[in-house]
């Protein structure tokens, strides 16, 4: 199990991975920051970006927060980072 440092952008134009700030990931997500939505958003986000499950990949910290904590079930934080940036 690893953990990703994540700031969201909700209500955003596009779904996307914006890249590294120092350490904390960027993402920005059209759902709007409302019940839930945005957060739903970028955990389905991630996970397909990571190749696992929906169900693996979920926010544990910052639920109401623009800065979030991702658990991420069946990888390391080694194997992380290389899948984030497009190298596997």
């Amino acid at each position: 199990m690893a953990h990703v440092p994540l700031k969201v952008v909700p209500s955003a134009s596009r779904d996307e991975v914006a890249g590294w700030l120092g350490d904390v990931l960027k993402g920005r997500v059209r759902a709007p920051a409302e019940r839930g939505r945005a957060n739903k958003a970028v955990e389905a986000l991630l996970a397909a970006e990571l190749g696992v499950m929906t169900r693996q990949a979920r926010i544990v910290t910052g639920r109401t927060s623009a800065r979030k904590m991702l658990e991420v079930d069946g990888l390391t934080a080694t194997e992380i980072t290389p899948r984030l940036n497009g190298e596997s």
